[in-house]
């Protein structure tokens, strides 16, 4: 082999020899940390049965970058039990997201993780989103709020509120999205456009019991409580076991003043469906006003033996049990705070 050769392959070597020396020594940013497949599920597991840990593993799984948006989502629906600075910071992070799903997600987690006079400051901007179901959850999460505390946003949610209800309007044989009409419009007290949207709901539904609740809404706001009862009672007639309509008595009782019969047509909903939060909490609400104490904390403890992740039933029994002095009682639920969220602002308040 002549000798040019040789020297040209010796050269070559050399250089091959050395970018690999460099390729081996360069630099490299520490890899993320990985979590095992099934951290999620078990995270989500942990946060919906209000076990131990569950603030830390939500947090953590939130944190990640790789989770499909369904996933995100289904993970904001359970931070607004597990609240502390950085659950809101995660909230607002998933205001954030590409995903509108996600967006609407964290919407929904915020609305109940911040206070009324708060929200707007966070939510407001969303009014301005790009994505319509978006700019509509934000509408529905402000509903309500004073002029005050929507403040710089009162004229984006009025513009926004518009659109949604024009675009209801476009699905006139939707029922649901009716019954969501007829609400927008008893928000801005328009009386006329709430009846048409509730008859064409009622026409395409006419079994709808979210329409006959927001009827009988209606006809209270008019003034007209006896065709409101009427209303109610004859939904009752035709359905006696609806766990739905007998809540809806006992909270038209409530709002006119009859308390003591609510706590029936309250503790006949609880009967028909054990397992509704809502129903029971405002049973054991019921049974407080009425100065039932013993009976409201059984309720609170039975749903928070269904649903050891349920914090406002949680907080409202540890206020209860203040009240009437079972201190123990107080510190038993407080260590299972803890052991759930050490970061919760309610624990700050200690005994």
């Amino acid at each position: 082999m002549p000798t040019r050769r040789r020297y040209l392959i010796a050269v070559f070597l050399l250089i091959l020899v050395s970018v690999g020396i460099a390729y081996l020594r360069r630099e490299t940013p520490p890899a993320q940390p990985t979590l095992p497949p099934h951290s999620y599920a078990k995270a989500l597991r942990q946060a919906h049965d209000g076990l131990p840990g569950a603030a830390r593993m939500l947090y953590q799984q939130l944190q990640r970058n790789d989770l499909a948006p369904i996933r995100r989502a289904a993970l904001y629906a359970e931070l607004p039990n597990y609240p502390s600075p950085q659950a809101l910071k995660l909230a607002r992070m998933g205001l954030e997201n590409d995903e509108p799903l996600v967006r609407r997600a964290a919407i929904a987690s915020i609305r109940r993780l911040l206070p009324a006079a708060q929200r707007s400051l966070v939510l407001g901007p969303l009014l301005d989103d790009a994505e319509q179901s978006v700019r509509f959850a934000a509408v529905d999460a402000l509903l309500g709020l004073d002029p005050d505390a929507i403040g710089l946003y009162f004229g984006p949610l009025q513009a926004a509120l518009e659109q949604y209800q024009q675009t209801m309007e476009q699905q006139p044989q939707d029922a649901a999205a009716q019954v969501h009409l007829a609400r927008l419009y008893l928000h801005e007290n328009d009386y006329t456009g709430a009846a048409s949207a509730l008859q064409r709901s009622l026409a395409s539904n006419p079994d709808n019991l979210e329409a006959l609740a927001t009827q009988v809404r209606l006809l209270e706001r008019q003034g007209q409580h006896d065709q409101s009862r009427q209303v109610l009672a004859q939904a009752l007639a035709l359905r006696p076991d609806s766990a739905f309509l007998q809540h809806e008595l006992g909270r038209w009782l409530i709002r006119h003043g009859q308390r003591e019969f609510a706590l029936l047509a309250l503790s006949r909903a609880v009967e028909l469906e054990p397992d509704n939060a809502d129903y029971r909490y405002n049973l054991a609400v019921t049974l407080h006003d009425l100065e039932q104490s013993d009976a409201a904390q059984k309720q609170l403890e039975t749903l928070l033996n269904r649903q050891p992740a349920n914090r406002r039933a949680r907080v409202l029994l540890i206020q209860y049990w203040k009240e009437t002095g079972q201190l123990q009682n107080v510190q038993v639920l407080l260590a299972e705070l803890e052991r759930q969220n050490p970061d919760d602002p309610f624990l700050q308040q200690g005994l």
